[in-house]
């Protein structure tokens, strides 16, 4: 794995980064090296303009040679024990186990995470692989370990870039075992956290329905930005009813869109940021408001030290272009109407790739076949056919605390 790895971040920075990122996971203050694992000078090689390189466990990240431990135990039956080292996450960090279930209980917790009932069996072999070579067991144990550094922390979620596809299925595979050895962590802070199950159930269950988006799209298994997916596993997003909710910071230009308008808040300050998932339903006023009422009452009980007085969406469904091809009383002009857009995004670039991947599942489609089933479809269709774009729209609207005022106007 690590062979294809290196080979395609000579051309990718992002998966340049992210291998170097995995080896500074691990900065013990002393080499250790686990039984079976070779020393530094058996077998380390030495990468160029500081991409990772790793042979037999023992890598090499520009100057220094770091040590893995990537040792394999038993933990019951069948289940892997991998130790993740010493991480160098900061003060207070310690080291990540990363851990995968056994194979006989494994269809259980994927379908716990509604990963469709088709991709389970092949799920379930490919574990095999997964465990089954030292490079590849070093990379899913630092990944956990990446993933997992300052959990819980708004925003500072890790850059999970796709693998490449001469990986083929490990590849687009491989972050569904990164989720399933995470997942004691997150269901632990979800715990003390006081977070209710079914709440923690339909939060972490993301997962299986974004596989579904990548076989709508792809016809194919796999995580298709499993970036998106670290926010549930890393507990920023929850999802309460039909919207999810991400605990965000104000980035530079909605929050100088709030602080013109007289919020009192601005950059870097904490915001909700409202995502709408597909497969869930209508987006009708009705379960919307459901949703942001139950945010109401979620994030003060749970994180009673993090004050959210603003929800903000960033989505191309508040285009305000929309409202020229739907009726007033349409669900997605009723959600935009919940928002006030932010005047302080200037000139965008349009990304008519955006509605399409999400209306018709496949963002590559030529625009001149384009269905026109629904009205969506033919907004969404004619719009570009005649030669229009589409662009992201950025809202936000005041959320307040339950039986507590707005906090202005």
């Amino acid at each position: 794995m690590l062979d294809v790895l290196r080979v395609a971040a000579e051309s990718d920075e992002a998966l340049a980064a992210w291998l170097t990122a995995l080896g500074e996971a691990d900065e013990p203050d002393e080499p250790s090296v686990e039984a079976g694992v070779p020393s530094a000078g058996q077998g380390a090689s030495s990468a160029g303009a500081g991409v990772l390189s790793v042979e037999a466990g023992v890598s090499s990240a520009g100057a220094g040679v770091l040590s893995v431990e990537a040792g394999v135990s038993s933990a019951g039956a069948g289940v892997l024990s991998v130790e993740a080292g010493v991480s160098s996450a900061g003060a207070g960090a310690s080291s990540v186990e990363a851990l995968l279930p056994d194979a006989d209980e494994l269809p259980e917790v994927l379908l716990d995470l509604a990963v469709p009932h088709e991709d389970v069996n092949e799920l379930v072999a490919l574990r095999a692989r997964v465990l089954d070579h030292p490079d590849t067991r070093w990379v899913l144990t630092r990944c956990v370990d990446v993933l997992l550094r300052d959990l819980g922390e708004p925003e500072k979620s890790p850059r999970l870039p796709a693998l490449p596809e001469e990986l083929g299925e490990l590849g687009s595979c491989f972050y569904v075992f990164v989720f399933l050895a995470a997942l004691p962590r997150v269901r632990a802070y979800h715990r003390r956290r006081g977070i209710p199950d079914d709440v923690s159930r339909h939060t972490l269950a993301d997962l299986g329905r974004h596989m579904a988006v990548h076989r709508r799209g792809h016809d194919g298994r796999g995580v298709p930005v499993p970036g998106w997916n670290a926010l549930h596993f890393r507990g920023e997003l929850y999802q309460l009813g039909r919207l999810q909710f991400q605990r965000s910071l104000l980035g530079p230009r909605m929050g100088a869109a709030l602080a013109a308008a007289g919020t009192g808040l601005g950059p870097g300050d904490r915001c909700l940021n409202i995502h709408i998932p597909d497969f869930r339903g209508p987006l009708t006023p009705r379960a919307c408001q459901r949703s942001v009422d139950l945010a109401r009452e979620f994030f003060p009980r749970h994180f009673p030290d993090e004050r959210y007085d603003v929800a903000v969406c960033h989505s191309w469904l508040l285009d305000p272009q929309l409202k020229e091809y739907l009726p007033a009383d349409s669900n997605i002009v009723r959600f935009q109407e919940r928002f006030r857009l932010a005047d302080t995004y200037g000139e965008q670039a349009p990304d008519d790739t955006v509605p399409v991947g999400f209306v018709f599942g496949d963002r590559q489609l030529a625009v001149g076949g384009l269905p026109r089933r629904t009205r969506v479809e033919r907004a969404v269709g004619d719009h570009l056919r005649a030669g229009g774009h589409w662009y992201g729209g950025h809202g936000w609207f005041p959320l307040g605390r339950p039986g507590v005022a707005r906090p202005f106007p």
